[in-house]
């Protein structure tokens, strides 16, 4: 089954719940409602919104509100990526410019603050008190991340434990809270519910970490950022961090010099190191070892199409690296 057939597996809730993100993002100010468009409509996996679907009818929903709270998962993710751009100065995301490159950093903020406040009027339509409590704690807690990952810009020093928190508050827990959200609407059981939490934390840090080996051996056309963006940014990821673990010292002090002063002066050697040191394999078999744990918290599922679906779906998380 490819990721096609995964998304066909709901396809018409992925139709509906596309149709209600662009009946939502109406606003009365012209430029709010057209780069919240512009950013939605760029495209995108749609991964937490396809998260929400599969989980919940994984787990018997048989209602409509799985809908809506796809559409949340998908204007908290949007309103995140606007912040993060304006953040990381990033002028390319998914292969066009950035809504801060084309409009400029204070209205890419104020209309991601839109879409947070949107996300919540429709978090309260659903009427559910726990699934409140998951999105809005998932929201500060994904808020930490970036700030733990901007504290952390051109330092050479994080460790493998650090650099694993980091990723799991600002990527995995979205992912996490989609696939929990999913089993609170559908009234899963207890055991149910925590294992549709932790397939979704796993699921997102396998994706993370494959993101993190594709920055350097990556397709810039398929990706739609180049090979070594993360090293102009100064950002520590783990093939990094093992290749200073386990290289020599000469290549241990290049990439601490080239993680401090940013850029992309030295990027074929650090290439070559990461090559050499296995940096990519070793991340690789972490991605792994995330997707296979993902994989075993479905077993408290009954067998269905959608828990098909999420087991094909963690296969192809690592699939992406050729």
């Amino acid at each position: 089954m490819t990721a096609q057939r995964i998304h066909d597996t709901v396809a018409d809730d992925f139709s509906r719940v596309n149709d209600l993100i662009i009946r939502r993002l109406s606003s009365e100010v012209p430029l709010v409602e057209k780069i919240a468009q512009y950013i939605i409509e760029s495209g995108g996996k749609r991964l937490r919104p396809l998260l929400v679907l599969l989980s919940s009818q994984a787990a018997g929903y048989g209602n409509s509100d799985h809908l809506k709270l796809a559409a949340v998962i998908e204007f908290l993710h949007t309103a995140t990526l606007l912040h993060d751009d304006v953040v990381d100065t990033s002028d390319m995301r998914r292969g066009r410019s950035t809504a801060n490159a084309r409009w400029g950093n204070a209205p890419s903020v104020l209309v991601g603050d839109f879409l947070y406040a949107r996300a919540f009027e429709m978090m309260v339509e659903l009427k559910s008190l726990p699934v409140m409590e998951v999105l809005s704690h998932a929201t500060a807690v994904i808020a930490e991340g970036e700030v733990m990952q901007l504290m952390n810009v051109k330092n050479p020093d994080l460790t493998e434990d650090q650099y694993m928190k980091v990723i799991h508050n600002k990527t995995a827990m979205l992912f996490e809270a989609a696939s929990h959200t999913g089993a609170l609407i559908a009234g899963a059981s207890d055991n149910q519910e925590r294992s549709l939490k932790d397939y979704g934390k796993h699921l997102g840090l396998a994706f993370q970490l494959v993101d993190d080996v594709l920055d350097y051996r990556g397709n810039a056309e398929a990706m739609g950022k180049n090979v070594g963006d993360d090293l102009a940014e100064g950002k520590t990821t783990l093939p990094l961090i093992y290749a200073m673990v386990n290289g020599t010292e000469d290549d241990r002090q290049l990439i601490r010099q080239a993680i401090r002063k940013g850029g992309l002066d030295d990027l074929p050697r650090i290439l070559e190191i990461i090559e050499q040191s296995g940096a990519l394999e070793y991340t690789m078999t972490k991605a792994r070892e995330q997707a296979d744990l993902a994989k075993a918290c479905l077993k408290t599922l009954p067998a269905s199409d959608y828990k098909e679906a999420m087991e094909l779906l963690t296969d192809v998380a690592v699939a992406r690296v050729s």
